[in-house]
Parts: structure tokens; C-alpha cells; sequence
């Protein structure tokens, strides 16, 4: 018998499809597959892996993740439309739990400007999806798209209606982030007091998290009687984000004397896996970030110092540790083999093919031979470099030289090998070396791209450290992002500006679709 509490929360990851979908987060489906093997080693119930119909690489990343990520429930995100549906159950029905996701908007504000449509309309499409549906999936989950803005009474029949049809999770969007914690708490505890049979479904929430009230209200609709939580990791999401989920499994566990709603993550996950997704992004998480943030256990204050050296309780409310913040590095060396870097990776939480652990071995023997000692943060650099890699290499940097000083005007020349066996060269001058190497690879390439934003940063400590470049930019209209490391900042440069040609050639056309068009002739 299970011994399980029957208030235990379910943890509903969205990363990977409402984390995506913030701009520039796009991610390519090796990188979707990596963290989606992170998301099951950190104990999520449901991972939403993605919008099926929205394009074919989204359909094919989620069959993968369906068929390769064992334990948790995979979940498919469709639009109340007969084709979304199908589409989102042929993506997700080799999975051992799969799951489809169905949304439709219910607010006036939705059903008459942006459906034009009507309230009866808009119901009776409910009811008619949801069956269709639960016909293909035993598990079915329905969103009023807006609920927080939705007429309580209307609210109510349209949650009726789907539970009649088979609707097995009620998920209560805050579309917009315009609820307050009181009005969240209160709409929960309506729907479970004024549906019959709510009470038998699992009550999800989905805040946003514009008015900075994401996390606080999925708490009070929680204590209001929701037991599943849609959230990402570091809050990704959207506009201002979702709620995050390091926040609200570590408020839980924090406060269980107040809350006692446990859940199943595994909490030391939380950091590896919070840098993880930011690494692959390039959407650095702040300072102050609560949980994972560089400051949260961080003490400059004298009093706190003082507090923190007789007891580190007088001012920390969690451990380090507890979230998986490492107090010790392995080092490893030139002289480490194979195997010790396949343990360490595997150590810090990265699943690597055969293929890609021997590309990460022969690039750490290099970089081993440029620095004394490689710490942890460069293997994650080598593993994310390997996981971020795209599968078709057009172009591959072969050699460049740049020269740059005072009173020199700064230019490079650089050697690109074409897949067809062709070798490219040429030189330009620019505004400093790295410019100088972005519009000779540009022009050797004949691309016109707009860089959007350049940062880099140092990996690790000291002089030898690996530097990191990220890249975002646009061309045709789409962003796309790309990092790389290497001892040479020049050089990190030059293979991030490559990576996102490459990219340019390789991605699969993905044109994000708004919940406009719901109503199609074919449903």
C-alpha cells in the first residue's frame, strides 16, 4: 500500500514549452532531450515537452523526449482543434505516460476579440475537444486560457462541462499575471466549492509573473486546494516568466511546519540544473536571484558575517547544499583519463552519447594542455558545447589570426572548411578583433546577420580561464543564440558567430502560432 500523502503537490515543468517561448530561449532538440533527462533525475511528475503542431522539429523533439524519458508523465500542449489534438497525441503516444494538454481561452476579452466568437460557442468547443481528447488519451488536461479575467459563473459551467467529457487536471491560467494571491486562493477555492465532481480531477495553477505575484499566488492556490503546479526552472517563461520553480518547491520545503505539502523533487538538483538551462539559453539568472542566484547565500554585511560564523542558522534559512550549491570542486588534470571525466560529467548531472563524451574527451586533453587545472565549471562548458553543437556543420572554423593595437587598424583573416570538402578564406578589417573576425566570417559565408547582443565572461578563476561568448542574433525576422568556450575569447567568438550560421542553415523553420485561428475548416 502506498504511503504516500494524498496532499503530496505534482510538479508540472514547463520549460520546455511556455519556458521556451521567451525570446531568444529557443532551444535546438538535443538541448530539449538534455534537460529533459535533467527534469527526470530532478523528480518533476509531468514534463511538458512541448507544442507539436507548432512545427515539425517541435513535433519531432517531443516524440523523442516521449520515447526516451522514462517516469514522469509527457505532456503535449494543443489548442482546442481537432488537428493540434492529433498531432499532439502522435507525439506523445509512445510515451509510457502520456498526457494532452488542451487550451481555450474563456475571458469575454479572449472570446470576443480575439476568438470572435460567443460564450456558448466557445463552450460547447470545449466539451466537444476535451472528448475528442480523452477518445486518444486517458489522460487529458484542460486550460480556460484567462481564467483569472473570466466571468466566475461562466468559469464554472465551462470546468463542468470538461469534467463531463473526461477532463482528468483543471488548470487555472493566470494568462496575464493580473491576479493578487487573495483573488488566485479565492478562485481555486470557488471552482472546488461551485463545480461537481472538481473535487475529483487535480486542480492545477499557472501564474505569471508580470506584477512579481507568480510564485505567491501559486501558493495561495495551494493552500485553496490545488495540487499540481505548472512552473519552469529559474522562472523562464513569457513576458516577465512563470512561476519558478525553485521558488516554489523550496518554499514548500522550507515551510513544510506551515504548508505541509511535500513534493518529490530532489532539491540538491536545483542549482546544477538552474545553470544547466541557463548556460544552454544564454539567459543569465540575476544576482539576487532567490534559491539559485549567485548572492542567495552570499554575506557582506558584518553583522550577518558575525551571526554566520557563531551559527549559520541566525541568518540562513537553507543550506547551500540543500539546493546543490558545491562547497568543493574536483580538479581534474592532463593526466586524467577517460574515465574520469565520464564520471565527472555524469557527476554534474549531463547525459552524454558515446559519440559526444569522446568529442568532450578529445577538446578536455586540448584544453587540459592549455590550463594547469580544469575545474567543474569547464566540464560543464565542454558538455553544454557538445550538447549545444548543432547536427548539421556547414562551415567548421579551421584557423584564424587577428591583429589589433594602438594605432593599428584592427583586422583577421580567417579559414572556414565547407561539409563539401571546400576551403574558404578571406579577410576584413573592423572595429576591433572580434568585429574584425565577425565580417570576415560574414562575408565569407555571404550571410547578412544582426547582431542583437554580444557578452562574454570568465568560466572559472585565473588567468588561464576558459572565456565564454554569447551571441544572440537576428536574421530574417528570428532570433537565434549561440555560446562557445575556448582559452582565446577571440576564438569562443568566432565559434559562437559560426555556431549561429550554422544554425541558420540546420533549424527547422519554427514559426510560433498564436491561439488565433481555433475554429479551423478542417476540425
Amino acid at each position: 500500500m502506498s504511503t504516500e500523502s494524498p496532499d503530496r503537490v505534482i510538479i508540472f515543468d514547463t520549460t520546455l514549452r511556455d519556458g521556451e517561448q521567451s525570446p531568444g530561449c529557443s532551444m535546438q532538440p538535443n538541448e530539449k532531450l538534455e534537460i529533459a533527462f535533467a527534469l527526470r533525475d530532478l523528480g518533476v511528475d509531468v514534463i511538458e515537452a512541448g507544442f507539436p503542431i507548432a512545427s515539425p522539429g517541435d513535433f519531432e523533439s517531443v516524440r523523442t523526449i516521449a520515447r526516451q524519458v522514462q517516469g514522469p508523465v509527457i505532456c503535449g500542449l494543443a489548442r482546442a482543434a481537432k488537428m493540434d489534438i492529433e498531432r499532439a497525441w502522435d507525439a506523445v503516444k509512445d510515451a509510457a505516460r502520456p498526457r494532452i494538454h488542451v487550451f481555450l481561452s474563456s475571458s469575454d476579452i479572449h472570446i470576443q476579440h480575439q476568438l470572435k466568437s460567443d460564450r456558448a460557442t466557445v463552450k460547447a468547443k470545449a466539451k466537444e475537444m476535451v472528448a475528442f481528447a480523452r477518445s486518444l488519451c486517458a489522460d487529458v488536461e484542460f486550460s480556460p486560457m484567462d481564467a483569472t479575467r473570466t466571468d466566475p459563473d461562466y468559469l464554472h459551467a465551462m470546468l463542468d462541462a470538461v469534467i463531463a467529457e473526461g477532463a482528468t487536471t483543471l488548470n487555472i491560467p493566470d494568462t496575464v499575471g493580473y491576479a493578487t494571491p487573495d483573488d488566485y486562493g479565492a478562485m481555486i477555492a470557488g471552482i472546488l466549492k461551485h463545480v461537481p465532481g472538481a473535487a475529483r480531477t487535480v486542480i492545477s495553477t499557472h501564474t505569471h509573473d508580470d506584477l512579481g505575484l507568480a510564485v505567491p499566488n501559486a501558493l495561495a492556490g495551494l493552500m485553496a486546494g490545488a495540487r499540481q503546479v505548472e512552473c519552469t526552472i529559474n522562472g523562464l517563461g513569457e513576458r516577465a516568466g512563470n512561476t519558478a520553480l525553485e521558488e516554489i518547491v523550496m518554499a514548500l520545503h522550507t515551510r513544510a511546519d506551515f504548508y505541509k505539502l511535500p513534493t518529490r523533487i530532489n532539491t540538491r538538483l536545483l542549482y546544477p540544473i538552474s545553470r544547466k538551462l541557463s548556460h544552454i539559453t544564454g539567459m543569465q539568472v540575476q544576482r539576487n536571484k532567490a534559491i539559485v542566484g549567485q548572492n542567495a547565500f552570499a554575506h557582506e554585511s558584518g553583522i550577518h558575517q558575525d551571526g554566520m560564523l557563531k551559527d549559520r542558522s541566525t541568518y540562513e534559512i537553507m543550506k547551500p547544499e540543500d539546493v546543490g550549491i558545491p562547497q568543493t570542486e574536483l580538479v581534474l588534470g592532463k593526466h586524467s583519463g577517460r574515465h574520469a571525466l565520464r564520471q565527472r560529467v555524469a557527476d554534474l548531472g549531463y547525459h552524454l552519447s558515446d559519440e559526444q563524451l569522446n568529442n568532450a574527451f578529445d577538446a578536455f586533453k586540448i584544453l587540459a594542455d592549455r590550463k594547469k587545472e580544469v575545474y567543474d565549471a569547464d566540464i560543464e562548458s565542454l558538455a553544454e558545447n557538445q550538447l549545444q553543437t548543432t547536427t548539421t556543420k556547414l562551415y567548421t572554423l579551421q584557423a584564424f589570426t587577428s591583429n589589433a593595437g594602438t594605432g593599428t587598424l584592427p583586422s583577421a583573416a580567417v579559414c572556414l572548411w565547407r561539409s563539401d570538402g571546400t576551403i574558404l578564406k578571406d579577410a576584413a578589417t573592423g572595429d576591433g578583433p572580434v568585429d574584425a573576425v565577425f565580417k570576415t566570417i560574414a562575408r565569407i559565408c555571404g550571410v547578412n546577420i544582426k547582431l542583437i547582443d554580444y557578452r562574454v565572461r570568465a568560466v572559472t578563476v585565473g588567468t588561464d580561464a576558459q572565456g565564454e561568448a554569447y551571441i544572440e542574433a537576428e536574421h530574417a525576422g528570428r532570433k537565434l543564440h549561440a555560446r562557445a568556450v575556448s582559452t582565446d575569447i577571440v576564438e569562443a567568438s568566432a565559434l559562437a558567430y559560426l555556431e549561429i550560421i550554422n544554425r541558420m542553415v540546420s533549424r527547422d523553420g519554427r514559426d510560433r502560432l498564436l491561439p488565433t485561428d481555433i475554429f479551423p475548416a478542417t476540425a
